[in-house]
């Protein structure tokens, strides 16, 4: 089969990977400790966990976005046929 007939390549692939690793990242970011009902946690309340790890993945989700939507190069100087 004809490598041109694919609709993503392996770059696009590759970019979903990182997409994917940085929207982990975001998740783990986001772990910790909870409140229970005898114990109060404050770090719930935490920089990390509320700003930073959702803004995180929400660029890992926009990157994976990038990636399907990017467009593979021709090879050769030809142009991919629909």
């Amino acid at each position: 089969m004809d490598k041109q007939k694919f609709a993503l390549d392996r770059a696009n692939f590759i970019l979903l990977a990182v997409g994917m690793a940085v929207v982990i990242i975001g998740f783990l970011l986001m772990t910790g400790l909870g409140s229970t009902e005898e114990m109060f946690e404050p770090d719930i309340f935490s920089v990390r966990r509320i700003k930073v790890a959702p803004v995180v993945c929400f660029i890992g989700f926009v990157f994976m976005i990038y990636a399907i939507l990017r467009k593979p190069k021709a090879k050769f100087g030809k142009e991919i046929e629909k």
